[in-house]
């Protein structure tokens, strides 16, 4: 049974649903607005730092992103990036700092967005993929592409301009492809990649290269990875992911060749699964599938029809 139009099957992709902010882009060149905005006593600031934010798990079993009035943010004017407002007017800016805040209270931890992305609402969930994607790219564009001097932050930390040169740098995203590839028994194929524990399977992925359209990265990266030949191609949805700074292009394809020859470079292992052998080697633990909160699970989960079943461990 093939569920290729059932879009039904997919749940909401955590990173990519509708966070109800506006990111009013047209007010990051705007510092007289900029400044009412922080100095606003509705305006929420919350820190990142190392890919990390505070997280705060509620009495009702919500867990939240830590933010405070603008007030009492920790002191800082370069590294402010505004991120948005909401429907109510609510302004919301990320700090960039070397460390998080101490909490008085304690009851605060840190987390990434591997472990937050899944238990943050849409809008805190939003809020941190942005912030988290926006400090990536500070930290590592520092420097003048075109002469190398060092860049100053513009536009609210959306743009790093050259002051010898120029130059304007904006934010990298980098396009990848994601795709689950079923063959003519609609069976999917899964692979384990060489750093991946025993066991860890998910979807098939790679960078799309200089020159070439998403779907020949699809067909091309299947062939370089298992050597499986792919014939039609559909997409699915997008999902940023910040790691440090790709935006993933789902797909489900369709094999028109089954045999499987790893590179043995990136991908270690690759089989073929029915809907009953994946579920019973989930169910037994021979498998691991991937996170909740990838787009590689959803695009697993629109083939299977259903929610993945839990392993042994839950």
């Amino acid at each position: 049974m093939t569920i290729w139009t059932d879009r039904t099957a997919i749940r909401p992709i955590t990173l990519s649903a509708a966070s109800g902010i506006d990111r009013a882009a047209h007010h990051r060149l705007d510092e007289a607005w900029l400044a009412a905005a922080w100095s606003h006593p509705t305006t929420r600031v919350f820190v990142v730092s190392g890919g990390q934010v505070l997280v705060d798990d509620t009495a009702d079993g919500r867990t939240e992103l830590v933010m405070t009035p603008s007030f009492e943010a920790p002191p800082t004017e370069t590294h402010r990036y505004f991120l948005g407002v909401d429907e109510d007017g609510v302004r919301y800016f990320a700090l960039q700092k070397d460390s998080l805040p101490g909490r008085m209270d304690q009851s605060a931890r840190p987390a990434g967005l591997r472990e937050a992305g899944a238990l943050l609402s849409e809008r805190d969930a939003g809020l941190l993929v942005h912030a988290v994607a926006l400090e990536n790219w500070q930290r590592l564009h520092r420097f003048c592409s075109r002469c190398g001097e060092r860049t100053v932050i513009a536009a609210a930390g959306h743009i790093r301009r050259c002051p010898a040169c120029g130059a304007e740098h904006y934010p990298r995203t980098d396009p990848a492809v994601i795709m689950l590839v079923t063959d003519e028994q609609d069976r999917a194929l899964l692979g384990r990649q060489v750093h991946w524990p025993e066991g860890r399977f998910s979807t098939l992925a790679g960078f799309v290269e200089p020159g070439e359209s998403i779907e020949q990265a699809v067909v091309r990266e299947v062939a370089e990875e298992v050597g499986v030949r792919v014939g039609e191609v559909e997409y699915v949805a997008s999902q940023p992911w910040p790691f440090p700074s790709s935006l993933m292009l789902g797909f489900l394809a369709r094999a028109t060749s089954s045999r499987i020859q790893v590179d043995g470079e990136e991908i270690h292992e690759a089989r073929w699964f029915s809907r009953d052998d994946l579920r019973t080697a989930i169910e037994e633990g021979e498998v691991l599938p991937p996170s909740g909160i990838s787009i590689a699970a959803r695009l697993i989960e629109l083939w299977y029809g259903k929610p993945l079943p839990r392993g042994p461990l839950g």
